[in-house]
Protein backbone atom coordinates (compact mmCIF):
# COMPACT_ATOMS: atom_id res chain seq x y z
CA UNK A 1 0.00 0.00 0.00
CA UNK A 2 2.88 2.70 0.86
CA UNK A 3 4.09 2.34 -2.58
CA UNK A 4 0.87 2.33 -3.91
CA UNK A 5 0.48 5.58 -1.97
CA UNK A 6 3.68 7.09 -3.10
CA UNK A 7 2.82 6.62 -7.12
CA UNK A 8 -0.57 8.47 -6.22
CA UNK A 9 1.22 11.25 -4.74
CA UNK A 10 3.57 11.19 -7.90
CA UNK A 11 0.63 11.11 -10.20
CA UNK A 12 -0.76 14.09 -8.26
CA UNK A 13 1.88 16.35 -8.83
CA UNK A 14 2.45 14.97 -12.42
CA UNK A 15 -0.98 16.27 -13.14
CA UNK A 16 -0.47 19.83 -11.52
CA UNK A 17 2.96 19.93 -13.72
CA UNK A 18 0.63 19.08 -16.88
CA UNK A 19 3.75 15.69 -17.59
CA UNK A 20 1.62 12.77 -18.87
CA UNK A 21 4.54 10.20 -18.29
CA UNK A 22 7.48 10.46 -15.85
CA UNK A 23 10.80 8.51 -16.47
CA UNK A 24 12.89 6.94 -13.10
CA UNK A 25 16.13 5.52 -14.00
CA UNK A 26 18.55 3.76 -11.46
CA UNK A 27 21.34 6.55 -11.47
CA UNK A 28 23.28 9.61 -9.90
CA UNK A 29 23.94 12.69 -11.46
CA UNK A 30 26.98 10.71 -13.12
CA UNK A 31 25.45 7.36 -14.40
CA UNK A 32 27.20 5.05 -11.34
CA UNK A 33 26.23 2.04 -11.62
CA UNK A 34 25.70 1.27 -7.84
CA UNK A 35 24.59 4.83 -6.31
CA UNK A 36 24.21 6.72 -2.76
CA UNK A 37 21.19 6.61 -0.66
CA UNK A 38 20.08 9.80 -2.08
CA UNK A 39 19.92 8.67 -5.13
CA UNK A 40 17.32 5.33 -4.78
CA UNK A 41 14.43 7.38 -6.50
CA UNK A 42 13.26 4.07 -8.72
CA UNK A 43 13.58 1.62 -5.55
CA UNK A 44 11.85 4.55 -3.59
CA UNK A 45 9.10 4.86 -6.10
CA UNK A 46 9.14 1.02 -6.64
CA UNK A 47 9.93 -1.21 -4.26
CA UNK A 48 12.39 -2.83 -6.18
CA UNK A 49 15.45 -2.74 -4.49
CA UNK A 50 18.08 -4.00 -7.42
CA UNK A 51 20.67 -2.04 -8.90
CA UNK A 52 19.31 -2.06 -12.61
CA UNK A 53 16.31 -0.80 -13.43
CA UNK A 54 14.09 1.75 -14.70
CA UNK A 55 10.30 2.91 -13.85
CA UNK A 56 8.15 5.14 -16.09
CA UNK A 57 4.66 6.06 -14.88
CA UNK A 58 1.63 7.52 -16.59
CA UNK A 59 -1.95 8.66 -15.01
CA UNK A 60 -3.07 4.80 -15.15
CA UNK A 61 -0.18 2.89 -15.87
CA UNK A 62 3.18 2.03 -13.75
CA UNK A 63 5.74 -0.49 -14.93
CA UNK A 64 9.65 -1.14 -14.14
CA UNK A 65 12.20 -2.48 -17.00
CA UNK A 66 15.28 -4.63 -15.65
CA UNK A 67 17.07 -7.29 -16.55
CA UNK A 68 18.02 -10.93 -16.37
CA UNK A 69 19.77 -10.77 -13.37
CA UNK A 70 16.43 -9.43 -11.22
CA UNK A 71 12.89 -11.18 -13.11
CA UNK A 72 13.09 -13.40 -9.84
CA UNK A 73 13.94 -10.73 -6.77
CA UNK A 74 11.44 -7.91 -9.10
CA UNK A 75 8.47 -10.35 -9.56
CA UNK A 76 8.95 -10.69 -5.57
CA UNK A 77 9.15 -7.05 -4.25
CA UNK A 78 6.58 -5.70 -6.73
CA UNK A 79 3.64 -8.10 -5.80
CA UNK A 80 0.83 -6.39 -4.66
CA UNK A 81 2.47 -2.90 -5.87
CA UNK A 82 0.44 -1.90 -9.02
CA UNK A 83 3.88 -2.17 -10.80
CA UNK A 84 3.75 -4.42 -14.23
CA UNK A 85 7.75 -6.18 -14.46
CA UNK A 86 8.79 -5.66 -17.93
CA UNK A 87 11.69 -8.37 -18.71
CA UNK A 88 14.38 -6.76 -20.74
CA UNK A 89 15.31 -8.58 -23.86
CA UNK A 90 12.29 -11.60 -23.40
CA UNK A 91 10.28 -11.88 -26.17
CA UNK A 92 7.74 -9.30 -27.11
CA UNK A 93 8.57 -7.24 -24.49
CA UNK A 94 9.08 -3.31 -26.05
CA UNK A 95 12.09 -1.59 -24.80
CA UNK A 96 11.30 1.78 -22.29
CA UNK A 97 11.34 3.67 -25.82
CA UNK A 98 9.45 1.93 -27.95
CA UNK A 99 7.12 2.16 -25.04
CA UNK A 100 6.69 5.72 -25.01
CA UNK A 101 6.29 6.11 -28.21
CA UNK A 102 3.49 3.56 -27.96
CA UNK A 103 1.71 4.79 -25.26
CA UNK A 104 3.06 8.56 -24.82
CA UNK A 105 -0.11 10.68 -26.46
CA UNK A 106 0.29 12.88 -29.48
CA UNK A 107 1.23 16.53 -28.33
CA UNK A 108 1.93 15.01 -24.82
CA UNK A 109 4.66 15.87 -21.75
CA UNK A 110 7.33 13.47 -21.06
CA UNK A 111 9.08 14.39 -17.92
CA UNK A 112 12.35 13.36 -15.92
CA UNK A 113 14.74 14.62 -13.64
CA UNK A 114 17.80 15.63 -16.49
CA UNK A 115 20.93 15.19 -14.50
CA UNK A 116 19.94 11.40 -13.79
CA UNK A 117 19.18 10.24 -17.27
CA UNK A 118 22.14 10.12 -19.54
CA UNK A 119 22.16 12.12 -22.61
CA UNK A 120 22.32 9.69 -24.88
CA UNK A 121 19.12 8.36 -23.31
CA UNK A 122 17.26 11.83 -23.23
CA UNK A 123 18.15 12.36 -26.36
CA UNK A 124 16.44 9.21 -27.62
CA UNK A 125 13.28 10.34 -25.33
CA UNK A 126 13.28 13.70 -26.88
CA UNK A 127 13.19 12.10 -30.49
CA UNK A 128 9.73 10.06 -29.90
CA UNK A 129 8.08 13.46 -28.28
CA UNK A 130 9.10 15.67 -30.86
CA UNK A 131 7.50 13.24 -33.74
CA UNK A 132 4.83 13.17 -31.65
CA UNK A 133 4.41 17.29 -31.50
CA UNK A 134 4.92 16.93 -27.92
CA UNK A 135 7.45 18.35 -25.10
CA UNK A 136 10.17 17.19 -22.95
CA UNK A 137 10.24 18.74 -19.32
CA UNK A 138 13.87 17.42 -17.87
CA UNK A 139 14.44 20.21 -14.86
CA UNK A 140 12.27 18.41 -12.60
CA UNK A 141 12.79 16.57 -9.81
CA UNK A 142 9.46 14.93 -8.34
CA UNK A 143 10.70 12.49 -6.43
CA UNK A 144 11.95 14.95 -4.53
CA UNK A 145 9.03 16.59 -3.70
CA UNK A 146 7.51 13.29 -2.30
CA UNK A 147 10.23 12.08 -0.48
CA UNK A 148 9.56 13.80 2.69
CA UNK A 149 12.56 11.87 4.45
CA UNK A 150 15.24 11.64 1.81
CA UNK A 151 18.81 11.14 2.71
CA UNK A 152 21.37 13.87 2.26
CA UNK A 153 24.06 14.07 -0.05
CA UNK A 154 27.53 12.19 0.85
CA UNK A 155 29.77 14.11 3.10
CA UNK A 156 32.22 11.20 3.26
CA UNK A 157 36.20 12.80 3.64
CA UNK A 158 38.47 11.82 0.65
CA UNK A 159 41.62 9.55 0.77
CA UNK A 160 44.75 9.53 -1.35
CA UNK A 161 46.19 6.60 -2.83
CA UNK A 162 49.93 6.81 -2.94
CA UNK A 163 52.19 5.60 -6.32
CA UNK A 164 52.88 2.40 -4.58
CA UNK A 165 49.31 1.51 -5.29
CA UNK A 166 48.55 3.31 -8.68
CA UNK A 167 52.25 3.10 -10.53
CA UNK A 168 51.16 6.25 -12.03
CA UNK A 169 51.03 10.40 -10.98
CA UNK A 170 48.23 12.38 -11.72
CA UNK A 171 50.56 14.55 -13.95
CA UNK A 172 51.64 11.38 -16.28
CA UNK A 173 47.85 10.50 -16.44
CA UNK A 174 46.75 14.07 -17.56
CA UNK A 175 49.30 14.35 -20.28
CA UNK A 176 47.89 10.85 -21.68
CA UNK A 177 44.36 12.77 -21.23
CA UNK A 178 45.53 15.89 -23.26
CA UNK A 179 47.42 13.79 -25.93
CA UNK A 180 43.82 12.25 -26.78
CA UNK A 181 42.48 15.47 -26.64
CA UNK A 182 44.55 16.59 -29.61
CA UNK A 183 44.06 13.53 -31.47
CA UNK A 184 40.17 14.26 -31.20
CA UNK A 185 41.01 18.18 -32.01
CA UNK A 186 39.74 18.61 -28.51
CA UNK A 187 40.96 21.90 -26.43
CA UNK A 188 38.06 20.99 -23.41
CA UNK A 189 37.04 17.60 -21.89
CA UNK A 190 34.17 17.64 -19.78
CA UNK A 191 34.18 14.52 -17.56
CA UNK A 192 30.79 13.59 -15.00
CA UNK A 193 31.97 9.40 -14.61
CA UNK A 194 33.33 9.32 -10.98
CA UNK A 195 35.84 6.28 -11.64
CA UNK A 196 37.58 8.40 -14.63
CA UNK A 197 38.22 10.96 -12.06
CA UNK A 198 39.48 9.29 -9.01
CA UNK A 199 41.35 7.77 -11.52
CA UNK A 200 43.27 10.23 -12.94
CA UNK A 201 43.47 12.11 -9.59
CA UNK A 202 45.06 9.00 -7.53
CA UNK A 203 41.96 9.48 -4.84
CA UNK A 204 39.20 7.63 -3.54
CA UNK A 205 36.28 8.60 -1.51
CA UNK A 206 32.81 6.93 0.11
CA UNK A 207 30.23 8.46 -1.66
CA UNK A 208 29.16 5.27 -3.56
CA UNK A 209 27.42 2.41 -2.03
CA UNK A 210 30.47 0.03 -1.63
CA UNK A 211 32.52 1.62 -4.54
CA UNK A 212 35.03 3.76 -2.85
CA UNK A 213 34.40 7.14 -5.29
CA UNK A 214 34.33 10.87 -5.13
CA UNK A 215 30.79 12.87 -6.23
CA UNK A 216 32.60 15.33 -8.37
CA UNK A 217 32.39 17.00 -12.20
CA UNK A 218 35.34 17.61 -13.85
CA UNK A 219 36.41 19.92 -17.17
CA UNK A 220 40.42 19.67 -18.56
CA UNK A 221 41.83 21.69 -20.55
CA UNK A 222 45.66 22.32 -21.63
CA UNK A 223 46.89 23.20 -18.65
CA UNK A 224 44.33 22.94 -15.99
CA UNK A 225 41.54 20.39 -14.39
CA UNK A 226 38.62 22.40 -13.04
CA UNK A 227 37.58 19.88 -10.28
CA UNK A 228 33.64 20.35 -9.32
CA UNK A 229 33.34 18.93 -5.74
CA UNK A 230 32.58 19.55 -2.32
CA UNK A 231 35.89 20.54 -0.62
CA UNK A 232 35.16 19.79 2.82
CA UNK A 233 35.92 16.05 1.80
CA UNK A 234 39.50 17.08 1.00
CA UNK A 235 42.40 17.29 3.42
CA UNK A 236 45.32 19.49 3.18
CA UNK A 237 47.50 16.37 1.35
CA UNK A 238 45.26 16.03 -0.69
CA UNK A 239 45.03 19.61 -1.47
CA UNK A 240 48.41 20.32 -2.01
CA UNK A 241 49.11 17.66 -4.25
CA UNK A 242 45.85 19.01 -6.74
CA UNK A 243 47.96 22.43 -6.56
CA UNK A 244 51.23 20.76 -7.77
CA UNK A 245 49.05 19.21 -10.91
CA UNK A 246 47.24 22.53 -11.38
CA UNK A 247 43.78 21.21 -10.15
CA UNK A 248 41.40 24.23 -9.53
CA UNK A 249 38.48 23.37 -6.74
CA UNK A 250 34.91 24.54 -7.56
CA UNK A 251 31.61 24.00 -5.49
CA UNK A 252 30.14 20.77 -6.85
CA UNK A 253 27.00 21.78 -8.33
CA UNK A 254 28.72 25.47 -9.86
CA UNK A 255 29.50 23.41 -13.44
CA UNK A 256 26.17 23.40 -14.59
CA UNK A 257 26.25 27.26 -14.77
CA UNK A 258 30.12 27.79 -15.55
CA UNK A 259 29.20 25.63 -18.36
CA UNK A 260 26.77 27.81 -20.32
CA UNK A 261 30.79 30.27 -20.05
CA UNK A 262 32.00 28.08 -22.65
CA UNK A 263 33.38 30.18 -25.49
CA UNK A 264 31.89 29.94 -29.61
CA UNK A 265 35.43 28.67 -30.54
CA UNK A 266 36.04 25.75 -27.64
CA UNK A 267 36.12 22.15 -28.88
CA UNK A 268 34.55 19.89 -26.36
CA UNK A 269 35.57 16.01 -25.99
CA UNK A 270 32.54 14.43 -24.49
CA UNK A 271 31.02 10.55 -23.96
CA UNK A 272 27.06 11.33 -24.60
CA UNK A 273 26.76 8.19 -22.73
CA UNK A 274 28.44 9.17 -20.01
CA UNK A 275 27.49 12.63 -19.34
CA UNK A 276 23.61 13.56 -18.18
CA UNK A 277 20.94 15.35 -20.16
CA UNK A 278 20.90 18.81 -18.48
CA UNK A 279 24.54 19.46 -18.47
CA UNK A 280 24.65 18.50 -21.88
CA UNK A 281 21.75 20.42 -22.67
CA UNK A 282 23.73 23.64 -20.81
CA UNK A 283 26.68 23.45 -23.18
CA UNK A 284 25.78 26.40 -25.77
CA UNK A 285 25.17 25.30 -29.31
CA UNK A 286 27.72 26.64 -30.86
CA UNK A 287 30.30 25.16 -29.00
CA UNK A 288 32.17 22.03 -31.44
CA UNK A 289 31.53 19.05 -29.61
CA UNK A 290 33.34 15.92 -30.25
CA UNK A 291 31.21 12.74 -29.16
CA UNK A 292 34.14 9.81 -28.61
CA UNK A 293 34.46 7.35 -25.89
CA UNK A 294 35.93 8.76 -22.60
CA UNK A 295 40.06 8.16 -23.03
CA UNK A 296 40.34 7.49 -19.71
CA UNK A 297 38.02 4.34 -20.15
CA UNK A 298 40.80 2.19 -22.01
CA UNK A 299 43.53 3.86 -20.04
CA UNK A 300 42.55 2.47 -16.55
CA UNK A 301 41.58 -0.45 -18.02
CA UNK A 302 44.70 -1.98 -18.96
CA UNK A 303 46.56 -1.76 -15.22
CA UNK A 304 50.31 -0.94 -14.83
CA UNK A 305 53.01 -3.18 -13.72
CA UNK A 306 52.81 -1.74 -10.30
CA UNK A 307 48.65 -2.09 -10.55
CA UNK A 308 48.95 -6.17 -11.33
CA UNK A 309 51.33 -7.04 -8.81
CA UNK A 310 49.07 -5.48 -6.32
CA UNK A 311 46.38 -7.04 -7.43
CA UNK A 312 48.17 -10.48 -7.44
CA UNK A 313 48.43 -9.63 -3.47
CA UNK A 314 44.66 -8.39 -3.32
CA UNK A 315 43.86 -11.63 -4.39
CA UNK A 316 45.96 -13.63 -2.47
CA UNK A 317 44.97 -12.16 0.13
CA UNK A 318 41.43 -13.19 -0.60
CA UNK A 319 42.52 -16.76 -1.54
CA UNK A 320 43.11 -16.92 2.00
CA UNK A 321 40.37 -15.82 3.51
CA UNK A 322 38.02 -17.81 1.27
CA UNK A 323 39.92 -21.19 2.29
CA UNK A 324 39.27 -20.06 6.05
CA UNK A 325 35.82 -19.56 5.07
CA UNK A 326 35.42 -22.50 3.27
CA UNK A 327 37.06 -24.81 5.79
CA UNK A 328 34.62 -22.38 8.60
CA UNK A 329 31.14 -23.41 6.81
CA UNK A 330 32.02 -26.76 6.17
CA UNK A 331 33.17 -27.79 9.76
CA UNK A 332 30.24 -25.46 11.44
CA UNK A 333 27.27 -25.93 9.15
CA UNK A 334 24.35 -27.74 11.29
CA UNK A 335 25.97 -27.51 14.41
CA UNK A 336 25.59 -23.84 15.08
CA UNK A 337 23.06 -21.70 13.48
CA UNK A 338 24.53 -19.79 10.65
CA UNK A 339 22.54 -17.40 8.00
CA UNK A 340 23.41 -15.90 5.13
CA UNK A 341 23.47 -12.48 6.83
CA UNK A 342 26.09 -13.90 9.26
CA UNK A 343 28.29 -15.75 6.85
CA UNK A 344 28.39 -13.10 4.91
CA UNK A 345 29.85 -10.86 7.56
CA UNK A 346 32.07 -13.97 8.70
CA UNK A 347 33.78 -13.89 5.35
CA UNK A 348 34.22 -10.08 5.80
CA UNK A 349 35.85 -11.08 9.12
CA UNK A 350 38.37 -13.25 7.31
CA UNK A 351 39.00 -10.64 4.88
CA UNK A 352 39.61 -7.70 7.74
CA UNK A 353 42.48 -10.65 9.08
CA UNK A 354 44.01 -10.08 6.04
CA UNK A 355 44.88 -6.57 6.57
CA UNK A 356 44.48 -3.41 4.36
CA UNK A 357 40.95 -3.99 4.07
CA UNK A 358 38.39 -1.09 3.41
CA UNK A 359 35.73 -2.58 2.85
CA UNK A 360 33.18 -5.12 0.31
CA UNK A 361 33.67 -3.99 -3.25
CA UNK A 362 29.71 -4.42 -4.38
CA UNK A 363 26.97 -5.57 -2.51
CA UNK A 364 27.27 -9.19 -1.61
CA UNK A 365 25.61 -12.04 -2.56
CA UNK A 366 25.23 -14.87 -0.04
CA UNK A 367 22.56 -17.03 -1.24
CA UNK A 368 21.61 -20.76 0.08
CA UNK A 369 19.28 -22.77 -1.40
CA UNK A 370 16.33 -22.02 -3.60
CA UNK A 371 17.83 -18.06 -3.21
CA UNK A 372 20.46 -18.95 -5.23
CA UNK A 373 18.34 -19.10 -8.42
CA UNK A 374 18.03 -15.42 -7.67
CA UNK A 375 21.00 -14.43 -9.85
CA UNK A 376 21.64 -10.78 -8.25
CA UNK A 377 20.10 -11.95 -4.90
CA UNK A 378 20.92 -9.77 -1.54
CA UNK A 379 20.05 -10.68 1.98
CA UNK A 380 18.09 -9.01 4.36
CA UNK A 381 16.50 -9.39 7.37
CA UNK A 382 13.25 -10.45 6.41
CA UNK A 383 14.69 -12.60 4.11
CA UNK A 384 17.81 -14.25 5.75
CA UNK A 385 17.63 -17.65 5.90
CA UNK A 386 19.68 -20.61 8.41
CA UNK A 387 22.31 -22.32 6.28
CA UNK A 388 21.97 -25.97 6.92
CA UNK A 389 22.84 -29.43 5.53
CA UNK A 390 21.99 -30.79 2.40
CA UNK A 391 22.02 -27.85 -0.32
CA UNK A 392 24.36 -25.76 -2.08
CA UNK A 393 25.82 -22.31 -0.43
CA UNK A 394 26.44 -19.71 -3.09
CA UNK A 395 28.84 -16.60 -2.49
CA UNK A 396 29.67 -13.52 -4.99
CA UNK A 397 31.36 -10.93 -3.01
CA UNK A 398 34.66 -8.80 -3.22
CA UNK A 399 36.77 -7.08 -1.28
CA UNK A 400 38.31 -3.90 -1.56
CA UNK A 401 42.29 -3.68 -0.21
CA UNK A 402 44.51 -1.10 -0.72
CA UNK A 403 46.30 -3.70 -3.41
CA UNK A 404 43.04 -3.81 -4.88
CA UNK A 405 39.72 -5.18 -5.88
CA UNK A 406 38.45 -8.66 -6.04
CA UNK A 407 35.20 -10.40 -7.35
CA UNK A 408 34.87 -14.06 -6.49
CA UNK A 409 32.06 -16.51 -6.41
CA UNK A 410 32.20 -19.89 -5.11
CA UNK A 411 29.11 -22.44 -4.65
CA UNK A 412 30.13 -25.02 -1.82
CA UNK A 413 28.03 -28.17 -1.23
CA UNK A 414 27.36 -28.22 2.30
CA UNK A 415 26.68 -31.98 3.54
CA UNK A 416 25.30 -34.36 1.09
CA UNK A 417 23.60 -33.05 -1.60
CA UNK A 418 21.70 -34.50 -4.63
CA UNK A 419 23.39 -36.36 -7.83
CA UNK A 420 22.01 -34.12 -10.23
CA UNK A 421 22.82 -30.73 -8.13
CA UNK A 422 26.61 -32.28 -9.04
CA UNK A 423 26.04 -32.46 -12.47
CA UNK A 424 25.19 -28.80 -12.82
CA UNK A 425 27.97 -27.82 -10.19
CA UNK A 426 30.77 -29.73 -12.51
CA UNK A 427 28.71 -27.88 -15.80
CA UNK A 428 29.53 -24.62 -14.70
CA UNK A 429 33.11 -25.76 -13.51
CA UNK A 430 34.19 -27.31 -16.58
CA UNK A 431 32.88 -24.19 -18.02
CA UNK A 432 35.08 -21.48 -16.45
CA UNK A 433 38.14 -23.66 -16.13
CA UNK A 434 37.94 -24.06 -20.15
CA UNK A 435 37.68 -20.25 -20.35
CA UNK A 436 40.66 -19.65 -17.78
CA UNK A 437 42.90 -21.28 -20.30
CA UNK A 438 41.62 -19.99 -23.96
CA UNK A 439 44.33 -18.42 -26.20
CA UNK A 440 43.52 -16.33 -29.05
CA UNK A 441 44.97 -13.62 -31.63
CA UNK A 442 45.37 -10.03 -30.77
CA UNK A 443 41.90 -8.40 -32.46
CA UNK A 444 39.72 -10.90 -30.17
CA UNK A 445 37.04 -9.23 -28.89
CA UNK A 446 34.34 -9.47 -25.77
CA UNK A 447 31.68 -11.36 -28.02
CA UNK A 448 34.20 -13.43 -29.79
CA UNK A 449 34.85 -16.34 -27.10
CA UNK A 450 31.88 -16.38 -25.18
CA UNK A 451 31.11 -19.77 -27.04
CA UNK A 452 33.90 -20.96 -25.33
CA UNK A 453 32.10 -21.27 -21.64
CA UNK A 454 28.59 -21.29 -22.80
CA UNK A 455 29.45 -24.62 -25.15
CA UNK A 456 29.12 -27.00 -22.65
CA UNK A 457 25.36 -25.60 -21.13
CA UNK A 458 24.43 -25.15 -25.48
CA UNK A 459 24.67 -28.81 -26.22
CA UNK A 460 22.81 -29.63 -23.20
CA UNK A 461 19.90 -27.19 -24.68
CA UNK A 462 20.63 -24.75 -21.00
CA UNK A 463 22.00 -21.42 -20.84
CA UNK A 464 22.40 -18.83 -18.30
CA UNK A 465 21.27 -15.33 -18.39
CA UNK A 466 23.49 -12.92 -17.69
CA UNK A 467 26.96 -11.77 -19.05
CA UNK A 468 29.98 -14.46 -18.48
CA UNK A 469 32.86 -11.92 -17.90
CA UNK A 470 33.88 -7.99 -17.11
CA UNK A 471 36.29 -6.03 -16.36
CA UNK A 472 37.63 -4.86 -12.61
CA UNK A 473 38.39 -1.69 -12.14
CA UNK A 474 41.36 -1.29 -9.32
CA UNK A 475 39.37 -0.03 -6.35
CA UNK A 476 37.07 1.82 -9.11
CA UNK A 477 33.63 0.12 -10.22
CA UNK A 478 33.93 -3.33 -9.80
CA UNK A 479 32.16 -3.62 -13.13
CA UNK A 480 34.17 -1.91 -15.65
CA UNK A 481 34.54 -1.56 -19.19
CA UNK A 482 35.08 -2.07 -22.11
CA UNK A 483 35.96 -5.36 -22.17
CA UNK A 484 34.22 -8.66 -20.74
CA UNK A 485 32.75 -11.93 -22.27
CA UNK A 486 29.12 -11.98 -23.34
CA UNK A 487 27.83 -13.34 -26.76
CA UNK A 488 24.92 -10.16 -26.96
CA UNK A 489 26.96 -7.67 -29.17
CA UNK A 490 26.98 -4.55 -26.50
CA UNK A 491 27.86 -1.00 -28.17
CA UNK A 492 31.67 -1.09 -26.83
CA UNK A 493 31.94 -4.55 -27.65
CA UNK A 494 34.26 -4.09 -30.58
CA UNK A 495 37.39 -3.25 -28.51
CA UNK A 496 40.09 -5.75 -28.33
CA UNK A 497 41.74 -7.66 -25.09
CA UNK A 498 44.88 -5.76 -24.56
CA UNK A 499 47.43 -6.86 -22.51
CA UNK A 500 46.77 -5.70 -18.91
CA UNK A 501 43.08 -6.13 -18.61
CA UNK A 502 41.74 -7.82 -15.70
CA UNK A 503 38.32 -9.80 -16.49
CA UNK A 504 35.84 -12.25 -14.50
CA UNK A 505 35.10 -15.84 -16.29
CA UNK A 506 31.32 -16.64 -14.17
CA UNK A 507 29.43 -19.13 -16.25
CA UNK A 508 26.50 -20.15 -13.42
CA UNK A 509 23.43 -22.25 -13.78
CA UNK A 510 20.07 -21.19 -11.88
CA UNK A 511 16.97 -23.88 -11.29
CA UNK A 512 14.42 -21.78 -10.16
CA UNK A 513 13.12 -22.78 -6.66
CA UNK A 514 15.89 -25.43 -6.03
CA UNK A 515 19.10 -24.16 -6.34
CA UNK A 516 21.89 -22.13 -7.98
CA UNK A 517 25.48 -22.12 -9.13
CA UNK A 518 28.00 -19.63 -10.43
CA UNK A 519 32.08 -20.09 -10.25
CA UNK A 520 33.71 -16.74 -10.90
CA UNK A 521 37.82 -16.26 -11.43
CA UNK A 522 39.96 -13.35 -12.03
CA UNK A 523 41.76 -13.57 -15.69
CA UNK A 524 44.44 -11.10 -16.45
CA UNK A 525 44.87 -10.44 -20.48
CA UNK A 526 48.22 -11.63 -21.28
CA UNK A 527 50.31 -11.39 -24.34
CA UNK A 528 52.16 -14.69 -25.64
CA UNK A 529 53.86 -15.75 -28.80
CA UNK A 530 54.22 -13.24 -32.04
CA UNK A 531 55.02 -14.78 -35.49
CA UNK A 532 54.25 -14.74 -38.24
CA UNK A 533 50.76 -15.24 -37.56
CA UNK A 534 50.60 -12.46 -35.67
CA UNK A 535 50.27 -11.99 -32.09
CA UNK A 536 48.69 -14.61 -29.43
CA UNK A 537 46.98 -14.16 -26.47
CA UNK A 538 45.96 -16.12 -23.76
CA UNK A 539 44.09 -15.50 -20.10
CA UNK A 540 45.72 -16.03 -16.96
CA UNK A 541 43.79 -17.02 -13.79
CA UNK A 542 44.90 -14.67 -10.86
CA UNK A 543 42.61 -16.21 -8.45
CA UNK A 544 43.47 -19.06 -6.65
CA UNK A 545 40.45 -20.82 -4.39
CA UNK A 546 39.71 -24.01 -4.24
CA UNK A 547 36.72 -25.20 -6.21
CA UNK A 548 34.33 -27.01 -4.16
CA UNK A 549 35.38 -30.95 -4.48
CA UNK A 550 32.45 -32.48 -2.78
CA UNK A 551 29.72 -30.68 -5.74
CA UNK A 552 32.05 -32.71 -8.61
CA UNK A 553 30.91 -35.38 -10.73
CA UNK A 554 34.17 -36.60 -12.25
CA UNK A 555 32.00 -38.61 -14.32
CA UNK A 556 30.85 -35.83 -17.22
CA UNK A 557 34.31 -34.44 -17.46
CA UNK A 558 36.55 -35.04 -20.25
CA UNK A 559 40.24 -36.42 -19.18
CA UNK A 560 41.36 -32.58 -20.53
CA UNK A 561 38.79 -31.18 -18.48
CA UNK A 562 40.28 -32.93 -14.98
CA UNK A 563 43.30 -32.03 -15.82
CA UNK A 564 42.53 -28.21 -16.10
CA UNK A 565 41.43 -28.63 -12.66
CA UNK A 566 44.22 -30.61 -11.30
CA UNK A 567 46.43 -28.44 -12.38
CA UNK A 568 44.60 -25.13 -10.95
CA UNK A 569 44.18 -26.81 -7.82
CA UNK A 570 48.18 -27.52 -7.80
CA UNK A 571 48.62 -23.80 -8.24
CA UNK A 572 45.95 -22.79 -5.35
CA UNK A 573 48.09 -25.11 -2.93
CA UNK A 574 51.60 -23.71 -4.02
CA UNK A 575 50.38 -20.35 -3.57
CA UNK A 576 48.40 -20.01 -0.27
CA UNK A 577 50.28 -22.77 1.55
CA UNK A 578 52.56 -20.59 2.55
CA UNK A 579 50.34 -17.91 4.06
CA UNK A 580 48.31 -20.42 5.99
CA UNK A 581 48.84 -22.13 9.92
CA UNK A 582 49.42 -26.03 9.59
CA UNK A 583 45.96 -27.16 10.36
CA UNK A 584 44.77 -25.22 7.49
CA UNK A 585 47.62 -26.20 4.71
CA UNK A 586 46.28 -29.75 5.83
CA UNK A 587 42.77 -28.82 5.29
CA UNK A 588 43.70 -27.38 1.64
CA UNK A 589 45.44 -29.78 0.73
CA UNK A 590 41.90 -32.83 1.31
CA UNK A 591 40.39 -30.13 -1.18
CA UNK A 592 43.14 -29.16 -3.84
CA UNK A 593 44.11 -33.44 -3.97
CA UNK A 594 44.19 -35.07 -7.28
CA UNK A 595 41.45 -36.57 -9.03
Amino acid sequence: MEIKERIEKLRRLMADRKIDMYVIPTADFHQSEYVGEHFKARKFITGFSGSQGTAVITKDDARLWTDGRYFLQASQQLEGTGVLLMKMGNPGVPTICEYIKEALPQNAVLGFDGRVVSMSEGVGYYDIVDVKGGKIVYDCDLIDEIWTNRPPLSKEPAFYLDIKYTGETTESKLKRVREAMKKAGANKHILTTLDDICWILNVRGNDIEFFPLLLSYAVITMDKMELYIDETKLDDKIKTAFAKDNVIIHPYNDIYEDIKKLNHDDVVLLDSGRINYALYNNIPPKVKKVDERNPEILFKAVKNNVEIENIRKAQLKDGVAHVRFMKWIKENVGKIKITELSASAKLDEFREQMGDFIRPSFEPIVAFGQHGAIIHYSATEETDVEIKPGCFLLTDTGAGFYEGSTDITRTYALGDVPAIMKEHFTLVLISNLRLGVARFKYGVNSTNVDIITRTPFWERDLDYNHGTGHGVGYLLNIHEGPSGVRWRSMPMDNQPFEAGMVITDEPGLYIDGSHGIRLENELLVVNGTKNEYGQFMHFEPITFIPMDLDAVDKSIMTAEDVKLLNDYHKAVYEKLSPMLNDEEKEWLKKYTREI
